[in-house]
C-alpha cells in the first residue's frame, strides 16, 4: 500500500503544480503561447465547472485556489481511504 501511497501523492502533487504554473505564467505569457495552451489543455476541464459556479470578481479568478484545495482534499481522502 505505500507504494499506492506514494503514487497518489506525487499525481495530485504534480497536478497542484501544474495548476500553480498555469496560474502564474497567465501572468507573463500571451495566450496563445504553446505552454500555455498544454498547460490549458490539463487545467482548463478542471477550472471551467469551478468557474461556473464562482465567476472571476473584478477580473481576478479564485478557481485556481479553489482547485488546489479540492485536489488537497481529494489527497487526504484518498490516503486515508487507502491506508
Amino acid at each position: 500500500m505505500e507504494i499506492l501511497n506514494i503514487i497518489i501523492q506525487f499525481a495530485l502533487q504534480l497536478l497542484t503544480f501544474i495548476v500553480i504554473v498555469d496560474a502564474f505564467s497567465s501572468f507573463f505569457l500571451p495566450p496563445d503561447n504553446k505552454v500555455r495552451e498544454q498547460l490549458g489543455r490539463i487545467v482548463n476541464p478542471l477550472l471551467n465547472p469551478i468557474r461556473k459556479i464562482i465567476p472571476p470578481i473584478n477580473n481576478l479568478d479564485f478557481s485556481p485556489i479553489i482547485l488546489i484545495i479540492l485536489i488537497q482534499i481529494v489527497e487526504y481522502l484518498m490516503l486515508r481511504l487507502i491506508s
